[in-house]
């Protein structure tokens, strides 16, 4: 495994451009998030996500979540209707996951047989340069073995997590804390599908401020 060492507050250019490149071969990086360490693949490779997926020992029902460089990335993968345009201009970049429906283009291994994907725009440089980087938002899963904590740092990465993937992105401890809140626009409205680091009720009078 590759360690790649990097200023949190203003990543080194070719430090991000050799994680894009290990990304685009189909690689799985870890990375500081403005939360905890995530694992990133391209997810608009087959072969990256299955990978992934093995790497983590995750159920193939489960969905995988992204993260995005910037609104109009997010909107390059998903839908967004005017709520959930409201709740991005609003708590982005930060903690807020939002479900909207998928464009074409990601593996359907991320969707886990749906239509929708999970996605954010996170308040990390490193995050958002590798998605930027990329031309393309990048997985967000937590850096661990399904089923166990996950890390706030390098050295919180489970053995059997950093025999398997290609590289980690060291920027030293991510904030840590709670997860991002997801949320989804249903029928019946705006539901809470995880609560999280920004709390519901916040959540739900910025929804409903004209």
């Amino acid at each position: 495994m590759l360690t790649l060492t990097v200023s949190s507050d203003q990543p080194e250019s070719e430090v991000i451009a050799t994680a894009v490149q290990l990304l685009r071969a189909g690689g799985v990086v870890a990375y500081p998030t403005d939360t905890l360490y995530g694992l990133a693949v391209d997810p608009r490779l087959d072969e990256a996500v299955e990978k992934l997926f093995d790497v983590k020992g995750r159920a193939e029902r489960q969905a995988i979540p992204l993260i995005a460089a910037s609104l109009d990335q997010v909107l390059m993968a998903g839908e967004l209707g005017e709520t959930e345009l409201r709740l991005a201009r609003e708590f982005w970049p930060g903690p807020l996951t939002i479900v909207v429906p998928a464009r074409p283009g990601v593996s359907a291994r991320i969707l886990a047989g749906g239509r929708t994907l999970a996605i954010r725009v996170p308040a990390h440089p490193i995050a958002r340069a590798l998605a930027a980087g990329l031309g393309s938002p990048i997985t967000s899963t937590s850096a661990n073995l399904s089923g166990t904590a996950a890390p706030a740092s390098p050295r919180e990465l489970d053995p059997a997590i950093t025999a398997t993937i290609d590289a980690v992105i060291d920027s030293g401890s991510a904030p840590g804390g709670l997860p991002s809140t997801i949320v989804s626009m249903t029928a019946g409205g705006l539901q809470l599908v995880r609560a999280g680091a920004i709390a519901w009720d916040r959540v739900l009078r910025s929804a409903e401020e004209p």
